[in-house]
């Protein structure tokens, strides 16, 4: 199956197309513009000493690519082969991954509103789920694809190393407002900002409450950008997503001087005309934050 890009959806409308998978009875949700085409499974050769989660390594069209053993990253009891497995080739945060999954039901079409955030009651800084949709009357899990390549690889996350070349600063002045779903990120963007000089940073868990928290800055007297200097926002959040935060903010005329950087997995050459049709400022992906800490610096002087 092919995933044709021409069925994604206009900048900033709040919604989503994902695509339904199982891993044995349990049924996971993908975001369709992370996945590039989904195959039949294929041979696999397995790589001496690799990480547990691997299945091994596949060519694909002239590309060597990982194959991951989503069951196994997920905790999750594995299953003989059967004639339902498929291979979910995906591309994200500059990388190509494969996911061998139980099955591919369908291509739901959603709106990020209806995508709820786990309860902290089952959901932990470590788990893998960033969102809850119920559809034809059965749980779909939004899963951390990003969360399950860092517990493989964490060199492919955000690391503190990436800040120290570029030596000190001081910004301990420059307010920011930050809007991310994942707990593991939120954690890693607050040490990675701060070790960049930036102390002021609020951060939200979806674009809904940031906006909120925006606007209610803006009914204040006096400039925008003498309380708030700049806003970081990820795509893919439950409630309201990055790019329609971006949208909202430049539609708001007390709060559209703001600059708005997106800092996703999703920055890729194919979609960065997303976020340049929503206003925003600058696009980067994941886990790049050298370059974010460059471009806010650019943007706050």
């Amino acid at each position: 199956m092919d995933m044709n890009k021409g069925i994604l959806l206009d900048s900033g409308t709040n919604e989503l197309e994902l695509v339904e998978f199982l891993i044995g009875e349990n049924r996971f949700g993908i975001n369709v513009i992370k996945v590039k085409e989904i195959i039949q499974p294929a041979e696999v050769t397995v790589v001496p000493h690799s990480h547990p989660n691997i299945a091994g390594i596949m060519e694909l069209r002239g590309e060597v690519l990982p194959v991951i053993h989503t069951a196994k990253a997920l905790n999750l009891p594995d299953q003989e082969p059967t004639r339902a497995d498929k291979f979910i080739v995906t591309e994200f945060n500059n990388q190509k991954l494969i996911f061998h999954v139980h099955g591919v039901t369908q291509i739901h079409r959603v709106t990020w509103d209806h995508i709820e955030k786990p309860s902290s009651m089952y959901q932990g800084l470590e788990a893998h789920v960033t969102g809850v949709v119920q559809l034809n009357e059965k749980m779909v899990l939004m899963l951390d694809f990003e969360k399950i390549v860092v517990d493989i690889d964490p060199s492919s996350g955000l690391t503190i190393d990436r800040i120290k070349k570029l030596g000190k600063r001081e910004r301990s002045g420059k307010k920011i407002v930050v809007a991310e779903d994942s707990p593991m990120l939120r954690k890693l963007l607050k040490e990675t900002l701060e070790e960049a000089g930036f102390s002021e940073v609020e951060f939200f868990e979806n674009g809904r409450d940031a906006l909120e928290f925006l606007e209610n800055m803006a009914s204040a007297d006096g400039p925008m950008r003498d309380r708030i200097q700049l806003v970081i926002t990820d795509i893919e959040m439950p409630q309201m997503d990055g790019h329609h935060l971006t949208k909202r903010i430049k539609e708001n005329t007390r709060l559209q001087e703001l600059p708005v950087i997106i800092f996703s997995s999703l920055i890729t050459n194919d979609l960065m005309h997303k976020g340049v049709k929503v206003g925003a400022a600058a696009q980067v992906s994941k886990p790049e934050i050298d370059k974010l800490v460059a471009l806010i610096d650019q943007f706050i002087l």
